[in-house]
């Protein structure tokens, strides 16, 4: 897939499609709510790995608390869970792939993407299982539904494998490092700190990186269409502070690796190579984001994930984020 590749470096994305909880996040103690949360604190969802500097940067220095927000971040372990928990109301924002949300349009069509904060084509890695050299020699890949499986699909195309010649074994994140080293698979696509661990484990070694075959993801501001109704300067205010936040991971990666060895126990040295890895800062979405995601979605018909085209242009806000407007 041609995703935009306007920045130098290409970003991550830590999300599939269906989640499960990894723990509860803490706030800064903050001013006063700004949002419609029922008198409680502005919730937003976030993942458990170094793609989410940004947010915990801003939490633990207390910018959301600066701008007057009292936020608290919670975590998830997969993105569609966090994209499942707008829906219900649990949280009021998140931090979610692009491959991700558009899977959850058919079941929640009030979603709205605001803006990307990070792309990269560095991030996500192909990992095989030693004795493995290339995707010629592959029998079974480990997939996560969403990103992790459209990133293998895209590995194995731009190789010259048919479809239906690989089988696809669904596991979580966790489980790939054993799955691989026990010759259960042979190899798996995915994010940081998974192929860091099959090195480690000495099971494995990485091939490529998605940028390689021009794949690319986006990590995108998401909310509801009901929430951000009313809640509009509210969701500048968390925009302002992401981009500021994302300027000082850039600036200073070893802040960033405090942060989130903090946040989510992550190991310093792999958020300094993650921020590397990624771009950080928030864009606004374009046209090319609206094609990005089409084929996307075309993707996911062709599996049988949607049956249907969503509605992207209502749920991608073009040019929402204005820098001039903070």
């Amino acid at each position: 897939m041609a995703w935009r590749s306007t920045f130098g470096k290409v970003t991550l994305a830590s999300a599939a499609l269906v989640l499960t909880v990894a723990a509860g996040a803490c706030s800064r103690p903050a001013t006063q709510s700004t949002a419609d949360t029922g008198g409680g604190p502005l919730r937003i969802a976030v993942g458990i790995d170094a793609s989410y500097a940004p947010f915990f940067v801003a939490d633990q220095e207390g910018m959301f608390a600066d701008e007057g927000l009292d936020v608290q971040l919670v975590q998830f372990g997969r993105g569609g869970e966090a994209v499942d928990a707008l829906a219900t109301g649990q949280v009021q924002v998140a931090g979610s792939s692009d491959t991700t949300t558009i899977a959850q349009l058919r079941q929640n069509p009030s979603l709205r993407a605001m803006y990307s904060y990070e792309v990269s084509g560095d991030y996500i890695k192909v990992v095989l299982r030693n004795g493995v050299d290339s995707a010629a020699g592959i029998k079974k890949m480990g997939i996560v539904p969403g990103l992790s499986q459209i990133s293998t699909d895209k590995y194995l195309e731009a190789n010259g494998i048919a479809p239906g010649a690989v089988e696809m074994i669904t596991a979580t994140p966790t489980d790939m490092p054993a799955l691989l080293s026990r010759g259960d698979i042979d190899g798996y696509v995915l994010w940081e700190p998974w192929p860091a661990t099959a090195l480690s484990q000495g099971s494995g070694h990485v091939v490529a990186v998605t940028g390689d075959y021009d794949w690319f993801y986006h990590h995108w501001a998401i909310t509801t269409a009901p929430w951000l109704e009313k809640n509009e300067d509210t969701a500048r205010k968390i925009a302002k502070v992401l981009a500021e936040a994302s300027e000082r991971v850039e600036a200073d990666p070893q802040t960033a690796a405090v942060a989130t060895k903090k946040a989510v126990n992550v190991a310093e040295d792999q958020t300094i190579t993650a921020v590397g890895e990624i771009d950080f800062g928030v864009e606004n979405l374009t046209d090319k984001d609206v094609e990005s995601a089409q084929s996307i979605v075309d993707f996911y018909k062709k599996i049988g994930v949607l049956s249907e085209q969503p509605d992207l242009t209502s749920a991608m806000l073009l040019d929402w984020y204005q820098e001039d407007k903070q």
